[in-house]
């Protein structure tokens, strides 16, 4: 059945490739709200599911890009076996190709890596309705130039997700959360400082002179990364789930939600509004009604980039404007994949 759905798909974008139509491509549609809107006939890949191979004692696994993140999820929980990158659903729709093509990740990102990290191989239709293998199926590295992790994080630009082989890994054996009370100055200070150790640390969190610091592995390295850090064991069993999925009361506002990917150092951005700091200072969430263009601006001084996460408002600029050099490498890219742009076009950038 699944590899008439996939004709089907391919067929969808032959015909779309030869009449120059715009498709739109969804699957769970848990992260529409994500980059800018979209125009053209809808090319649905949510039917295509199932997980293809999983070997628990290999650490990999490949499935179809419908597959719901929980079925991937409740696979690997059956071995003691995670998503290291903790992908958020935001919805219980959430798919396996959706959370590639978005290549957003949990709390652990800064401790094991991004999506793109974990991402072996990769199969895909282009937008000239052609069927294209990336990558392999195993944890070595693979001759050639890696376009699996280039379609990683873009939002369906390059080419429709059929397959996707990841890497996992097992879970912590131990995991507990400490507290410290402290300020935005000395959180980050103290985030970067212990960066530098052989710490057990998978996930941090400061909000409201309060910073979090989740610890994960053997027991024994837990308990004595506790002693080390001098803080307070709190019981905080829903605190990283509803980071990561965006159901923590910080996340309770109506104002546009920007995301600031700025070097760990970075202090304090000139920002009016509560903030929330993730990824051992690496990751700024903001709710700012400030013009785009400032926060653009601000995050560039600091080194870094922005992002307009969520709003009811996304008419224009969502991510950081790119260079005009590294724009026409994009459009290269863009070109040689999709030459007409018949897929997700503009959901990046409106040139694209």
């Amino acid at each position: 059945m699944n590899n008439n759905i996939e004709k089907q798909l391919q067929q969808q974008i032959q015909n779309a490739y030869a009449s120059n139509t715009a498709l739109r491509i969804v699957g769970g549609n848990s992260k529409a709200f994500y980059g800018l809107p979209v125009a053209g006939d809808r090319i649905d890949v949510s039917s295509h599911q199932g997980i293809i191979n999983y070997q628990p004692s290999e650490l990999v696994m490949t499935a179809r890009a419908g597959t719901p993140l929980t079925d991937i999820e409740t696979a690997l929980a059956e071995h003691n076996q995670m998503l290291a990158f903790e992908p958020p659903h935001y919805s219980a729709s959430a798919t396996l190709g959706g959370c590639i093509a978005s290549g957003l990740a949990g709390p652990a990102r800064a401790y094991t890596g991004s999506a793109r990290d974990f991402v072996l191989g990769m199969t895909i239709i282009n937008g000239q309705g052609e069927l294209l293998h990336f990558g392999g199926e195993v944890m070595k590295n693979v001759a050639g130039y890696d376009l699996s992790r280039l379609l990683t994080g873009s939002l369906g630009t390059l080419g429709l997700i059929l397959e996707v082989s990841l890497k996992i890994l097992p879970r912590p054996r131990y995991e507990t959360t400490v507290v410290i009370d402290c300020n935005q100055h000395d959180a980050i200070q103290l985030m970067n400082q212990w960066a530098g150790k052989p710490l057990p640390i998978s996930g941090s969190c400061f909000y409201q002179d309060k910073l979090f610091i989740r610890l994960a592995g053997y027991q024994q390295s837990v308990l004595s990364s506790v002693s080390t850090l001098k803080a307070k064991i709190i019981d905080a069993d829903n605190l990283w789930h509803e980071l990561k999925e965006q159901q923590h009361a910080y996340f309770n506002n109506s104002l546009p939600l920007w995301r600031l990917s700025l070097p760990s150092t970075a202090d304090t951005i000139d920002l009016a509004g509560d903030s929330l700091i993730e990824w051992g200072g690496a990751q700024r969430w903001c709710f700012s009604n400030e013009p785009a263009d400032k926060i653009f601006a601000l995050a560039s001084q600091a080194g870094g980039h922005a992002t307009l996460f969520k709003s009811s408002d996304k008419t224009d600029q969502v991510f950081q404007p790119l260079q005009p050099q590294l724009m026409k490498y994009h459009q290269r890219v863009k070109t040689a994949m999709d030459a007409k742009r018949i897929l997700n076009p503009g959901r990046m950038y409106k040139d694209l």
